[in-house]
């Protein structure tokens, strides 16, 4: 390549030079880069601090103001740096030709700030093609012999100010796994995540706390998170830096501070204390003891007064004032009735709102509104509580993510993002999606959503199979986001209406062909990552739902005296078996048995929100003989609401001779809502067929854009094809009718009368506090009828368990009644409020049983 500099040639990788008075952790990420570069190369790569070291070819780290060579390199070349210096995490990679005596052309990395340097050095990582999940997920680092890098200039900073995960309901997986390898959760164990978090770039962690204490249990931890440049904050319960199990060990007296204000006064000036400088955030406020609320109702005066004190507590022991320490007050649960309340905190503290547990936002500020702390984000992919825990598998489409964490941005929610991921592992690619929207919503669109799962896949095994395992992503977790594996049972998708667990499983079984096949295509160097990135997440998830199909075809053909149902019996009997076969290959059978009680989650059985002490195989029957004593894993008992987590102690808190898969279309068994993501061109209508005319939303034959907003259609969204929305989400709201905004399917119904339109939306929340989200319906000229969805968490409102179902099935059904003509006519979707996600519309004529999907997409006549 002409003029391009040379990273590495003939297998020589260029000189790293940095400044020996540079921070620590930009020094010890430059021997990330040196170990980086020496894999991909396959020669060791040479690293220096001797400010006369000689290079023909070199990368040249540093910090701006702190390294006097880079400053030295950006006075005499004059390098513009005016958009790095001073900005927050801000980095510039720029092609400079001898920059200084003894080395022709290097490669500059500069940062504004030590975390702007380190995240030039592992942008640059990434470009050589070393996965931030190297480590963590066993990616092979591909090797070249030559590799250059285009001269130019590139410089980057991110919007959302922190961005990081949080490691939660850690026990018996990832708990178990920390203490078979490390020992405990120790420094060493969190070298490991500081690492991945940075790769990513993140700059936050919320520390594993069910019977965890991260600066107790290891006083190094917090020291090495301040070195690599890690920040530290505590759980949205979890006030002034002290875990929540220090209580337990330290804590005298009731966690009250009504009763014990000076105990816990103590408590907390220890962990002020125990910041010494450190980088962190701290969190204000307080919930009851074990994630649970503080007190029956809204106690406004009484955290006012623990706001108040414990920032007198910052001042104080900071010797500054409480303004220049970081500090968040969580909305989480009970605590947003606070603010709804009327309850507020000084400015400079940020508001942290959250979502529902389930990937629904629950409140935003006003659009336009300002606070000098700013507006985060709690958001969730993985929980332990009602109405079910979900825990084992990634569950999380990253198209509700981008969809819902849009709307946050839009709102001005941007200064903090953070994340539940559970046990870190198996929630690699959405803690990747979710991390990198983070770092620029802005420049997160659409068309970057769409490729995005392709684009990490190429990451991680190369660009040959991108495409296919991008749609193995996609598939599998929208079959799992539809309704979580811990709530599945025999009778969730139905054996008889619209041959619904026919089509379930014939869309797993599609996914596991593509699996067996890309699995045989790959080298077997990526044996491991497949298996644990892919293949495991798909055999086992199909594995589960073949068994809950199996247990119901046993159960009917057992009431009709069927010898079939003993088949099915069998059938359950072995993929119940498959299911710790699968885990056990995790866990033993791959990269050398690293990962160890990894997939110990237990997730079959469930009669409740809370999880059962072991896997249950569902209950069977047999047609002439005793039938199975196993208890029944499918009974519901009453819902509770759970913690955020729960403690160790139980309580809450391949085939290549055959045809290649076609990767745009996974399976046949979805028909027509596979053929294509646009909308029909053609001006037919959807016929009515046994009483019922279903069309899936993206496939309206007319989007009419009026009051500032403009459709769009999010391949993927939902539960059968794709989510339709009208944007901006700041758009006010228009009451319908006229020329407004809307979307057109022509029907055809086969007689006059009395329909039902059954209308399918993402479950939404009344994120503005206004008494839902509202939108309306209209078949022919009749007046648009308002339709409104209202959903609420909190426990004992009036529309808990309409939200408790709709969280469950990922999907709210409002329905509407109306009059239909004979023959064709126009039905039509209004958009009234912003931020309504249609997935799909059915016409049902009488009283009909459904199905969880639905029929299948109507035809044309």
């Amino acid at each position: 390549m002409r003029d391009a500099l040379a990273l590495i040639d003939g297998s020589k990788p260029a000189t790293i030079l940095a400044d020996a008075a540079d921070l620590p952790g930009v020094l010890r990420a430059a021997r990330d880069l040196q170990s980086d570069l020496s894999a991909v190369a396959g020669n060791s790569a040479a690293l220096s601090t001797d400010a006369k070291a000689a290079a023909a070819t070199a990368i040249i780290i540093g910090t701006l103001g702190r390294s006097a060579r880079v400053d030295r390199i950006v006075r005499e070349k004059h390098i513009d740096v005016g958009d790095v210096t001073g900005r927050w995490e801000a980095y510039l990679l720029q092609v400079v030709e001898h920059p200084e005596p003894g080395v022709a052309r290097a490669l500059l990395i500069a940062g504004a700030d030590k975390r702007g340097t380190i995240f030039g050095i592992y942008e640059l990582s990434r470009r050589l093609g070393v996965s931030p999940w190297t480590w963590w997920a066993d990616v092979p680092v591909p090797k070249h012999a030559a590799l250059f890098i285009a001269p130019g200039r590139f410089a980057d900073a991110p919007v959302v100010r922190y961005r990081g995960i949080f490691i939660n309901d850690e026990d018996p997986a990832l708990g178990s796994w920390v203490k078979a390898t490390y020992g405990g959760p120790n420094h060493e164990f969190y070298a490991r995540v500081f690492e991945l978090i940075l790769r990513l770039k993140g700059n936050l962690l919320w520390p594993a706390m069910w019977g965890r204490a991260f600066a107790d249990d290891d006083a190094q931890s917090p020291v090495l998170a301040d070195d690599y440049g890690v920040v530290i904050g505590t759980s949205h319960h979890e006030p002034m830096m002290r875990a929540h199990v220090e209580w337990k060990r330290y804590g005298k007296g009731p966690w009250n501070y009504d009763q014990n204000r000076d105990e816990l006064r103590g408590f907390w000036r220890r962990g002020i204390e125990r910041m010494d400088g450190h980088e962190s955030i701290v969190t204000l406020g307080m919930r009851g003891d074990g994630d649970e609320p503080m007190t029956q109702g809204t106690a406004i005066d009484l955290l006012e007064r623990i706001v108040a004190d414990q920032r007198g507590m910052l001042a104080e022991i900071t010797g500054r004032p409480a303004t220049k320490t970081p500090q968040v007050w969580a909305l989480y649960k009970e605590v947003q009735d606070y603010f709804d309340a009327g309850m507020r905190v000084p400015e400079d503290v940020t508001l942290l709102f959250s979502d529902d547990n389930w990937g629904n936002l629950r409140r935003l500020p006003k659009a336009g509104e300002k606070r000098d702390g700013g507006y985060g984000i709690y958001y969730h992919f993985d929980y332990v509580g009602g109405p079910r825990n979900y825990k084992w598998i990634n569950t999380n489409q990253i198209e509700r993510v981008w969809e819902q964490m849009q709307l946050a941005h839009a709102y001005g929610a941007d200064r903090l993002w953070i994340v539940n991921v559970g046990d870190i592992k198996p929630m690699e690619f959405p803690i990747s999606f979710f991390l990198d929207q983070a770092w620029n919503p802005d420049t997160m669109s659409l068309d970057d959503l769409q490729a995005y799962p392709s684009k990490w896949a190429a990451e991680q095994f190369g660009p040959e199979h991108a495409a296919e395992i991008g749609a193995i992503l996609t598939h599998y977790t929208q079959y799992n986001a539809r309704r979580k594996p811990e709530l599945l049972a025999p009778e969730t998708y139905s054996l008889t209406n619209f041959h619904e667990a026919d089509r379930v499983l014939g869309q797993w079984n599609a996914l596991v062909e593509r699996v067996q096949y890309i699995g045989a295509a790959l080298p077997p160097a990526y044996r491991d990552a497949w298996f644990e990135l892919a293949a495991y997440p798909v055999l086992a998830s199909a594995n589960l739902n073949a068994m809950y199909v199996a247990a119901a075809r046993n159960r009917l053909y057992a009431a009709q005296g069927s010898s079939a149902a003993n088949e099915q019996a069998a059938e359950v009997a072995r993929l119940f078996t498959r299911d710790a076969e699968l885990a056990r290959a995790y866990e033993h059978d791959i990269a050398g048995g690293k990962w160890t009680h990894m997939m110990s989650q237990t997730h079959i059985g469930y009669t409740g929100w809370q999880q059962p002490e072991k896997n249950v195989e569902p209950e069977t029957k047999t047609v002439g003989a005793p039938a199975k004593s196993t208890p029944d894993a499918t009974a519901r008992s009453a819902q509770t609401e759970g913690g955020e987590g729960a403690g160790g102690d139980g309580t809450k808190r391949g085939e290549t001779e055959r045809n290649k898969p076609d990767a745009a279309h996974p399976d046949a068994s979805r028909g027509a809502a596979t053929t294509a993501n646009a909308p029909r061109t053609d001006a037919l209508p959807f016929a009515e067929s046994d009483g019922v005319v279903a069309i899936e939303a993206a496939h309206y034959v007319r989007a009419v854009a009026a009051n500032g907003v403009n459709w769009r259609t999010i391949p993927n969204l939902g539960r059968t094809l794709s989510g339709v929305k009208a944007l901006p989400d700041t758009a006010p709201s228009h009451d319908p009718g006229g020329d407004g905004a809307r979307l057109e399917y022509p029907i055809r119904l086969s007689a006059a009368g009395e329909v039902d339109v059954r209308v399918v939306l993402s479950p939404t929340l009344d994120f503005l506090h206004r008494g839902g989200l509202r939108f309306a319906v209209s078949i022919g000229d009749e007046t648009p009828q308002v339709v409104t969805m209202k959903l609420d968490p909190t426990p004992g409102s009036a529309d808990f368990a309409t939200w408790e179902h709709a969280v469950s099935d990922n999907a709210y059904v409002a329905i509407s009644h109306h009059h239909g003509a004979a023959g064709a006519q126009t039905l039509k979707l209004w958009r009234v409020d912003p931020a309504v996600v249609f997935q799909r519309v059915e016409v049902w004529r009488g009283a009909q049983r459904t199905s969880y999907l639905g029929p299948p997409e109507s035809l044309r006549q």
